[in-house]
């Protein structure tokens, strides 16, 4: 039997393709059909930026406060402290408070985008948890809290169950991780009447936990709702490519990186794509993905300028699309491309070409480098690249010059003034 939803955010989570499991359906999908359900995502605040495999929670959150309810967007200034074992192989690299709340400012800028943080009913909430978490009295914690794990459950869980497995240490602190997002959820059902937890199916284990922790202490009924973890038709972690994340601020990636990462989309995930990360109709987002030949490109186009748009503005978006068009389709210099200003002291006497390719980003090392003009992969103002040895001076660079690494990915090289 195929289940009919009630509410306006379930059937956006089932044809959109943003649900992958759900602790109760039915009681959930009634009581977002009653009234104004308050739900969060957690989010560690472990870089300056979030990047596209947050991308998109990020948008259920967006369409929950779309149609109709509260999105809380929890920044995690305590429980980064401790850091999430979850799959894992080893255990993360522990921050200082400063680092922890500058990340929180980077990763702010971009919620902002998304969520509508205005004072009307609906309007979202960014808090963080260290408000309740840095002043907890260990023994009361363990007296009250603590009494309701149980290590075996804990232990049985696939998240930290794949770490024992491979015999792989997994520190006393890393373990508490878990009672410690749990806790959350019943901070904030008690503070603020948050009866829905929603995140990546990575975290179904905690977020089970922190159900059964509030159904234990308060005997009330609160639910989990979780997104598949993507991986691109080809079996990449999606938000990953060649140059590293695929960030979200635009300090850290360019628009118009952010753009070309979405129109590289291989064909076979531009439908499934608009579905998850536009809100164009439906529809439209099966239309745009059965097209074929180099028809697709098109769709590809109309992905990569929707997702900008959201994440930087119409504006970024129309002139990545005006740079990528004049790079690819008239062999020009766009004004947009990733540029490498060189001083006079990183020039001195000349600089090597395979220098400037690690420095301009396209490769990630001299050995890469050289592997890449081997293999007759780089150009030089569009024209082929074979001398690994090739030297620039001053009088090269006397106007900028542009440097590719196979056919989508470019740099400008020029002197700073």
């Amino acid at each position: 039997m195929t289940y009919h939803p009630k509410s306006d955010f379930m059937a956006v989570m089932m044809q959109r393709g943003y649900l992958a499991d759900c602790t109760d359906y039915q009681a959930l999908d009634e009581a977002l059909s009653q009234g104004v359900v308050t739900a969060y995502i957690g989010y560690d605040a472990t870089a300056q930026s979030l990047h596209v495999g947050h991308l998109l929670n990020i948008m259920m959150l967006r369409w929950f406060q779309k149609t109709g309810h509260k999105p809380i967007t929890l920044m995690g200034g305590g429980t980064t402290k401790v850091g999430d074992p979850s799959f894992r192989a080893d255990e993360r690299p522990l921050l200082t408070p400063d680092q922890i709340d500058a990340n929180i400012d980077g990763m702010k800028q971009v919620f902002a985008k998304y969520l509508d943080y205005g004072e009307s009913g609906n309007g979202a909430l960014m808090l963080n948890n260290a408000e309740w978490l840095d002043g907890l009295n260990y023994l009361e914690f363990l007296r009250d809290i603590g009494r309701h794990f149980s290590v075996n459950r804990m232990l049985s869980f696939e998240s930290v169950k794949s770490r024992l497995d491979r015999e792989q240490s997994l520190s006393f602190l890393e373990f508490n991780y878990m009672i410690l997002q749990a806790y959350d959820f019943l901070e904030l059902y008690r503070r603020y009447g948050c009866t829905l937890q929603m995140g990546g199916s990575d975290q179904w284990g905690n977020i089970v936990n922190g159900i059964d922790l509030t159904r234990r202490v308060l005997d009330e009924e609160i639910y989990g709702l979780t997104s598949p973890l993507l991986t691109t038709s080809d079996g990449r972690k999606m938000g990953k490519s060649q140059g590293g994340a695929i960030w979200l601020n635009s300090d850290m990636l360019s628009p118009y990186e952010f753009w070309q990462f979405w129109r590289n989309t291989t064909d076979a995930d531009v439908g499934r794509f608009l579905k998850l990360y536009t809100e164009m109709p439906l529809d439209e987002c099966d239309r745009l993905g059965a097209l074929a030949g180099s028809e697709i490109n098109d769709a590809k186009i109309v992905l990569a300028n929707a997702v900008t748009t959201l994440c930087h503005g119409a504006e970024a978006a129309a002139a990545a699309e005006a740079t990528a068009r004049e790079v690819f389709e008239k062999g020009g210099v766009g004004d947009d491309l990733p540029t490498l200003e060189l001083s006079a002291a990183e020039l001195g006497d000349g600089i090597s070409i395979v220098q400037l390719i690690v420095k301009s980003g396209l490769a990630k090392s001299g050995k890469e480098a050289k592997r890449l003009i081997a293999e007759n992969g780089a150009r030089i103002d569009d024209a082929p690249l074979t001398d690994a040895g090739m030297m620039l001076d001053a009088g090269a660079l006397a106007s900028p010059v542009k440097l590719s690494a196979g056919k989508k990915r470019h740099a400008l090289v020029k002197l700073a003034d």
